[in-house]
């Protein structure tokens, strides 16, 4: 999982939003954008990706989602020390991460937008472990977080937050995906959900192939708060 992320603050230090992503280089033209909006941009490797140091590739262990918690309050901290909180917008895997740092550190989040991937609720009757033990083995790391995360079964993401998925994205034609979202579910996990937009004709990776659009969302939330 190629997971990255973009730090972005504002010259006049009144606000950062961070964005993560598997591929920096997708948020190439909000990137631009933001700079060109007056903010800084820093687009980081998580660890054991690029020239990133630190555990080896071969210790599992170390690269489990509290660890990559770690790694994001830390690099924010280091980025924006004078910031209370920050800005997060995350896509596709670094969608799951942001879930997961509002859900551990809401306190360091003023509002999230993220795109594509619905809150990964804990379904009891869905045993994901043993199905990708199956595939992957023992010590699989999807495996690993879903066993270690297991005391937030039912907790709340208290942080405000906008959602954007295409029309046309694989992830939200999976089965009980449409149902989850529309019908009151996910804003019992999210209940400072404010909206839900789903962009007509758009497939998964709208932030490249539609970016304007994109860029609008994240600018326009932004400029809420």
């Amino acid at each position: 999982m190629m997971v990255k992320c973009t730090v972005s603050q504002r010259a006049c230090n009144q606000s950062v939003t961070s964005i993560m992503e598997r591929r920096g280089y997708s948020w190439r033209h909000q990137i631009v954008y933001l700079a060109e909006h007056g903010y800084r941009a820093v687009v980081p490797d998580l660890r054991g990706y690029g020239d990133t140091t630190g555990a080896p590739l071969n210790d599992v262990p170390k690269f489990s989602v509290f660890h990559l918690m770690g790694d994001i309050v830390a690099l924010i901290e280091a980025i924006a020390p004078n910031e209370d909180n920050v800005f997060v917008v995350g896509h596709d895997w670094g969608a799951t991460i942001a879930w997961h740092l509002c859900l551990f550190r809401p306190d360091k989040v003023k509002a999230l937008l993220n795109l594509s991937v619905h809150f990964p609720r804990r379904n009891p009757q869905m045993n994901i472990v043993e199905r990708v033990k199956a595939f992957y083995g023992e010590d699989y790391y999807i495996c690993r977080n879903w066993e270690l995360t297991a005391p937030w079964k039912g907790a709340q993401v208290k942080v405000t937050t906008k959602f954007v998925v295409g029309e046309f994205d694989l992830v939200y034609h999976m089965p009980g995906v449409k149902e989850y979202i529309h019908n009151g579910e996910f804003k019992k996990d999210v209940p400072l959900l404010e909206e839900v937009v789903v962009l007509e004709g758009a497939p998964h990776f709208f932030n490249q192939e539609r970016p304007d659009e994109i860029t609008k969302h994240i600018y326009d939330f932004i400029q809420k708060f």
